[in-house]
């Protein structure tokens, strides 16, 4: 039988009704076999998440301060869970083996790590399977990156002699033996281990969203959703601020091939987002583009120089300068006279005129200019490279708005067009971006 891995995020899992829709979902699909969930999310608004509780319940105890009151406020929210599961099940050990190792200094990340350890613990006997501690099947090297090999080895072993198990999100045991939560990512990378050690058809990753959306909610009024896109493409949205996946919370799953379903808990007849790898030759978007996303801050250094191309090392030397200043690269496009980096201004940290020092000294422009205030703006499709004229459409829809693009960049694979603009001018871009290839055609 094929075996399917679910995730349930925070807000899925924030009181008995959500932990009800989610079991109604698990038990509506027997391939549905080990479950990862998140601790409590808000139940409304203005709502504390149960991670918060815990890391203000332990800030008291870390200070020598009493802390019952705000442990037993956690204690309750998960009381308040499991009678509204009509369940006869206690957590009284397992808070009291808490308020221990608070007093004892546990650690942050021990404290941060028993949300979900409680809400696996309470869903796991809701749902009759057993409950498998993340802290004994997933393992951290003394760097702190994971240790794939012995966690892949461990829980594969452990789950094999299971039917079904819920498995808590987010931590798993550092190399010094202590609870160590992920740094990013937390639940969805403990989903996509487990799946990917099960080798799972399909890891589904349950929020409360119907999938990606083409562009910022936001920004644009009710932007379509993406139904399928490629782990590379989600990758450069990512990269661009776009609110997906994490790459470190898919690669497990990507590496083995195995397909990541995006859903959402309130409405589970919404097909969601497929994430798919990069061979798939399945029709990807009912538009040319997959998504737009963006990012402001930016500044650009411009150089010019007569013959610039014709001078052996120029752009190394400039390149240097920034490197002697850990300063990373955004993008570089260049031309036979001139050539312009783009950085991440929170980088520059004010040292922006003695990198312009250092640089007028490295190769004697013949004039450097900086620019704040630049946002970039991409525009990822992998339909894009089978389509004529798309820089041409996303140019006509800006001079359309008039607002002047101050550079393009398009990588090789024509996955992407990246384009920079003002600040002042980002929402009113890729709302005009949207409209032409979405909208146009919707």
């Amino acid at each position: 039988m094929a075996t399917k891995v679910v995730k349930f995020g925070g807000s899925s899992l924030a009181d008995a009704k959500q932990i009800q829709k989610a079991a109604a979902i698990i038990k509506a699909d027997p391939q549905r076999r080990y479950v990862v969930p998140s601790a409590p999310g808000k139940r409304f608004s203005k709502d504390i998440k149960v991670t918060d509780m815990l890391y203000t319940c332990y800030d008291l105890a870390e200070q020598g301060l009493d802390f019952s009151d705000a442990l037993q406020a956690i204690r309750e929210r998960y009381n308040d869970i499991i009678t509204g599961l009509g369940m006869t099940f206690s957590l009284d050990d397992e808070f009291e083996e808490i308020a221990a190792n608070f007093k004892k200094r546990a650690g942050k990340d021990y404290a941060a790590s028993r949300g979900e350890y409680l809400n696996g613990k309470v869903i796991a006997a809701y749902l009759g399977f057993p409950f498998v501690d993340a802290a004994e099947v997933i393992f951290f090297r003394p760097d702190g990156s994971l240790n794939d090999e012995k966690t892949e080895s461990v829980l594969r072993e452990r789950l094999s002699t299971l039917e079904h198990a819920v498995v808590p999100g987010f931590y798993g045991c550092g190399a010094d033996g202590y609870v160590k939560t992920f740094s990013r990512g937390g639940s969805d990378v403990t989903g996509s281990i487990v799946a990917g050690a099960v080798k799972a058809s399909l890891y589904e990753n349950w929020t409360d969203v119907s999938g990606f959306l083409v562009a910022d909610p936001r920004i644009v009024d009710d932007p379509a959703v993406i139904r399928t896109i490629t782990y590379t493409e989600l990758r450069e949205l990512s990269y661009m601020g776009a609110s997906v996946l994490h790459e470190a919370a898919i690669f497990p799953v990507r590496s083995a091939g195995i397909p990541i379903n995006i859903r959402n808990t309130n409405a589970p007849e919404e097909p969601g987002t497929m994430i798919v790898p990069d061979s798939t030759d399945e029709e990807l978007s009912a538009y040319t583009i997959t998504g737009i996303a963006g990012k402001k801050d930016f500044t650009s250094i411009n150089i010019h120089k007569d013959l610039m191309n014709s001078q052996i090392g120029f752009c190394r030397d400039v390149l240097n300068v920034l490197s002697e200043h850990q300063i990373p690269l955004e993008h570089m496009p260049s031309s036979i006279d001139s050539m312009t980096v783009i950085v991440d201004s929170a980088h520059l940290n004010g040292l922006e005129e003695e990198i312009r020092t250092e640089i007028i000294k490295a190769v004697q422009p013949d004039s450097i200019e900086t620019e704040d205030g630049i946002a970039l703006i991409a525009v990822v499709g992998r339909g894009m490279c089978r389509t004529r004229g798309v820089a041409a459409r996303i140019f006509a829809a800006l001079a359309h708005a008039h607002i002047n693009v101050r550079m393009i960049d398009q990588g090789s694979s024509e996955l992407n067009v990246i384009v920079a603009v003002k600040e002042t001018d980002f929402e009113q871009a890729i709302r005009c971006i949207y409209d032409m290839f979405v909208n146009s055609v919707a």
